[in-house]
């Protein structure tokens, strides 16, 4: 069987051959995707798409007639762009968050409120299973900020959504798995945790490793999709877990930020190298990831432009 990827710049405009941005081989019109990916909030949008942007990520997935909303930004904004790209998100099954951070995490609210609001006028709604790390909700310091982390505690999420905060796989299908806690495999992928401090429930507070950072994979027919938050755990650490969980060593995609904002040469040159050998089809890196990184990377491996509105279809 032949796979292929389709990347969605317009809604109107079907690309020709001369305008796919990845080479694919020629399957059947009829295929039906196994995965359709949507940007809802990125820091970037894309020419002639009329959505907003912000420095925060927030995807929609759709796999197996499951919706997942991966990350939910740093305000509505998520929620503003899928209503004018005609989404609903009052009928999600699920909400998975990479990491506790404000620009993931604190669009949350909005849709408490979407829901909530859907609950008085007794519109049709669902209210999604809220998947992730156990340290997730915890109060994170990063001066100036107090908490640079989730605005809504763990109690006030677990009164909203049920939940399940694990530090192992969870398979959200079979073939969409939630990671859990990262193993740190790579020392060049190693970081100083700096002034950034996690609170603990008995009021002590320690240097936040942000352990918390996972990522999503599909398994597709052609190799795996990484579906990533910030990539704090580091990208090469979390594309080797996503093997080891879904025995699989091909990688055809890693989409979503890499936290490469001034990355040192050694570390930059390494990250390359591992992602060059992986012979990927596409790296989406956007968000954290800055233009002199993605210009670097450009280099090892097929680095695509990310914005608010694409859509990718595997």
């Amino acid at each position: 069987m032949q796979y292929e990827w389709r990347i969605h710049l317009s809604k109107e405009t079907r690309l020709s051959k001369e305008t796919r941005l990845i080479p694919f081989p020629e399957t059947p019109s009829s295929m039906t995707p196994r995965l359709t990916l949507t940007v809802l909030t990125d820091n970037n949008t894309l020419t002639d798409r009329y959505f907003m942007a912000e420095p925060g990520l927030s995807f929609l997935l759709r796999t197996a007639g499951k919706k997942i909303l991966f990350d939910t930004g740093y305000s509505g904004v998520f929620l503003a762009n899928a209503e004018k790209m005609g989404i609903d998100l009052r009928d999600l099954d699920g909400v998975a968050l990479s990491h506790g951070h404000l620009d993931h995490t604190w669009g949350l609210a909005t849709l408490v409120r979407l829901l909530a609001e859907a609950k008085i006028e007794g519109m049709a709604h669902k209210v999604p299973e809220l998947i992730a790390h156990p340290l997730c909700f915890y109060p994170k310091e990063k001066l100036p900020l107090q908490n640079n982390g989730s605005m809504l505690d763990e109690a006030e999420i677990r009164r909203q959504f049920p939940v399940n905060l694990s530090r192992r796989p969870v398979w959200i299908t079979d073939d969409l798995v939630f990671l859990g806690e990262i193993p740190r495999k790579f020392s060049f992928e190693q970081t100083d945790p700096g002034n950034r401090k996690i609170r603990l429930p008995d009021g002590r507070t320690e240097p936040d490793q942000l352990l918390d950072d996972s990522a999503l994979v599909f398994r597709s027919g052609a190799g795996l999709v990484i579906i990533t938050g910030c990539s704090h755990a580091g990208i090469c650490n979390i594309t080797e877990y996503a093997r080891e969980v879904c025995s699989e060593q091909r990688v055809v995609a890693i989409i979503g930020g890499l936290h490469l904002l001034t990355p040192t040469h050694s570390r930059l040159k390494e990250t390359g190298e591992y992602l060059q050998q992986l012979q990927m089809q596409a790296l989406y890196a956007c968000h954290c990831t800055s233009l002199s990184s993605k210009i670097a990377l450009a280099g090892y491996c097929p680095v695509k432009e990310v914005g608010v509105g694409m859509k990718v279809e595997r």
